[in-house]
């Protein structure tokens, strides 16, 4: 039976959402809800620069002490940048807890982004820049992004260009982080065995002279929507693709129908359509899958496929073939009833690692403003019906839609 998860407000906005589980392991999260998308123009990977800067100084202590305050209990502190949030995460022994939250707080309110440690960060995350160059396979994710969403922040390169870094300086750095780390867009994620009165206790210690922010913060609109078929050569040995559409956000009535879709048409599962009907039968790519994500107003789909450049066009033939049989013939009902079991199935899973669980509710939280107890997930997966499945794939996978990326290896 699961555990009851306890969720409360401070008056600053601030949400906490705590699990009770019997570990001896503690992990602690803030998730804000600031990410890649929210940048202006000229702001680019501004929103993963502040996440690596958190961590080099603040009125308390130097870098070296932050990174040596919880490891030195054998801790770890880590953190990740997303295109609509920042998570900034800790895992300790139980007893240590208080120790990661006060840090966590510490370094999201009280950084103070020391200037030659912002020159040293933008060697680092060029380096970065010129790693992710080096690797297609990644890369053309991003690209297929900003292809779907052109000129929209949501579509560009979390780490920014080479260009844009050289632009970033302290005070630009400070205001962003005023502007949007405030508590009232944030949530405290903890799954660790303690009551409600010890998190409470512990929460309000380090948060009680937190500042309000603005809660009138608007998101840029999602633009209009043409889609593309892009070639580009490149210097690799495979030709990787992608093929997809905007999909839905993450309040749509049809996202289970979707995520459903997408998971028997090329999940993790060796029994996907895309692994079964093209890896398996014909060989020609070890590299495919079909991948959506949701945002809150917007989301992406697509099939990626690396492989030689020799039968690239037979495997877009194929990946479009499992897409016009998806929108063409219904699913049988021992069909929709195994796509069921298995997304279940990988969603409990996933709730077994109690560090993935955390940011898991947490985020969660942010969004919906409520975490669904595993027996109301599968009430609503088990809701789709074959229809639901049908009409998704005839709006997603609509081939007059689709947008096609391709990285041509010459």
């Amino acid at each position: 039976m699961e555990s009851p998860l306890n969720i409360f407000s401070l008056p600053n906005g601030l949400r906490v959402i705590h699990k009770p589980v019997n570990s001896p392991v503690a992990h602690c999260g803030l998730i804000i809800n600031a990410g890649s998308r929210d940048e202006n123009d000229n702001e680019q990977g501004m929103a993963h620069f502040i996440e690596h800067v958190l961590f080099k100084g603040t009125k308390k202590r130097k870098a070296y002490h932050i990174l040596s305050r919880l490891e030195d209990v054998g801790g770890e502190l880590n953190a990740y940048t997303g295109k609509e949030e920042t998570v900034l995460y800790a895992s300790v022994l139980k007893r240590h807890l208080p120790r990661a939250i006060e840090l966590l707080f510490e370094i999201a309110f009280e950084s103070v982004y020391p200037e030659k440690e912002i020159k040293k960060e933008k060697d680092v995350i060029n380096d970065e820049i010129a790693s992710y160059l080096d690797s297609p396979s990644e890369l053309i994710f991003d690209d297929f992004e900003d292809v779907l969403f052109k000129g929209h922040p949501i579509g560009r390169n979390i780490l920014g260009t080479p260009e844009s870094l050289a632009a970033i300086n302290r005070p630009r750095l400070m205001d962003w982080v005023a502007k949007h780390y405030s508590p009232e867009r944030m949530v405290f994620s903890i799954v660790g065995d303690y009551s409600e009165k010890d998190i409470r206790k512990y929460i309000d210690k380090y948060t009680s002279e937190l500042p309000s922010g603005d809660p009138r913060y608007h998101r840029r609109p999602i633009n209009g929507y043409e889609p593309v078929f892009q070639v580009e050569d490149k210097s690799t040995y495979q030709t990787h693709a992608i093929v997809g559409n905007r999909g839905y956000d993450m309040h749509h009535h049809d996202l289970t129908a979707m995520i459903l879709l997408n998971n028997l048409l090329g999940g993790p599962g060796m029994n996907s359509r895309l692994n079964l009907n093209i890896r398996e039968k014909y060989g020609f790519a070890y590299n495919l899958e079909s991948f959506y994500t949701a945002y809150t107003d917007t989301g992406t789909f697509g099939v990626y496929v690396g492989t030689d450049k020799g039968t690239i066009d037979r495997s877009l033939k194929l990946i479009h073939r499992e897409l016009r049989m998806l929108r063409e013939k219904k699913l049988g009902v021992v069909q929709l009833k195994k796509a069921k079991q298995q997304l279940l199935g990988q969603f409990a899973l996933g709730q077994e690692s109690n560090s993935s669980s955390m940011i898991g509710i947490g985020r969660t939280l942010l969004h919906y403003d409520k975490v669904e107890t595993f027996e109301e997930v599968t009430k609503r997966v088990e809701s789709v019906s074959s229809d639901a499945i049908m009409r998704v794939a005839n709006e997603v996978f609509d081939p007059s839609q689709l947008t096609t990326l391709i990285y041509k290896a010459k």
